[in-house]
């Protein structure tokens, strides 16, 4: 049987466009074994996109029960997507991701997940227009995810090329820039065992490719990483968006396998082609 997983989904809890029972009858009729829902931890400096910190609690409730409610058609996990300065409880979920979308700059907790014209007013208002610059300082933000979370999925490492295809806003092809993601990549070898192979962007039309860069993969075949595959959810039609290019592009630089969630806590492996 095929093995169809996907551990990154939002829902009307946070900012996705479907309840999480219609995501679950989605993923059952597309044939998948399981899925995992990561609503947006909790930001204070960003309530517009992330849960309440009751909805975070009801949220809870609604995943137990719709779990309890498809036993035997579906597994149903409850997982978090963490942005790093949530400063939440992180106890009680099946599994979690950590991501960055926010930068911390004097002071000021400022996001970067945004539009084009908002990125380039990011650059030229926190970094005097240097984009290599905002790069470095993304960078050494991932660097510090393991300080705020025991997080089993690295979340959409190379997030700010969200708009490489259309705008460059520092050379990806540099010397410099490469060095600031790989460096990254080497310091959080064995403290972040998973990264996600995120087809999001693609889904909603802002890249032709997944995250992360294939320089990037072959830097995380060689540190030891396990790869899991994942659409960012946020409508259910997307919910194996690009799943089977995702396993080529896997496959073409060396990986033999993808990584899924049995158990709370427990990945397994499955080899390539299991997901599509």
């Amino acid at each position: 049987m095929k093995i169809r997983q996907n551990l990154h989904v939002h829902s009307t809890w946070c900012d996705g466009a479907d309840t999480p029972e219609e995501m679950i009858r989605t993923a059952i009729e597309k044939g998948f074994s399981s899925i995992g829902f990561s609503g947006h931890s909790y930001m204070s400096y960003s309530p517009d996109h992330s849960m309440s910190l009751e909805g975070t609690e009801l949220y809870k409730k609604e995943i137990r029960a719709l779990r309890q409610k498809y036993a035997g058609q579906i597994d149903i996990f409850c997982g978090l997507e963490v942005d790093m300065y949530s400063g939440i409880d992180l106890t009680g979920y099946d599994y979690l991701i950590g991501s960055v979308h926010y930068l911390r700059i004097g002071g000021e907790t400022v996001g970067f997940d945004r539009s084009q014209a908002e990125v380039q007013r990011v650059i030229d208002r926190y970094f005097g227009g240097d984009g290599m610059a905002y790069a470095k300082a993304y960078y050494e933000a991932m660097v510090c995810l393991p300080q705020y979370g025991d997080f089993d999925i690295l979340g959409h490492f190379d997030l700010i090329a969200k708009h490489s295809d259309n705008i460059a806003f520092y050379d990806e092809e540099s010397k410099t820039y490469r060095d600031r993601a790989i460096g990254a990549l080497e310091a959080l070898a064995g403290k972040i065992p998973f990264f996600e192979v995120n087809t999001g962007a693609i889904a909603r039309g802002y890249r032709k490719t997944p995250y992360p860069a294939p320089f990037l993969l072959r830097e995380m075949k060689r540190l030891g990483y396990g790869a899991v595959i994942s659409s960012d959810c946020h409508d259910r039609r997307a919910l194996d968006c690009y799943y089977r290019e995702a396993e080529a592009l896997l496959e073409a630089y060396g990986f033999r396998e993808v990584y899924i969630l049995t158990a709370p806590g427990r990945f397994e492996a499955v080899p390539i082609g299991g997901m599509s």
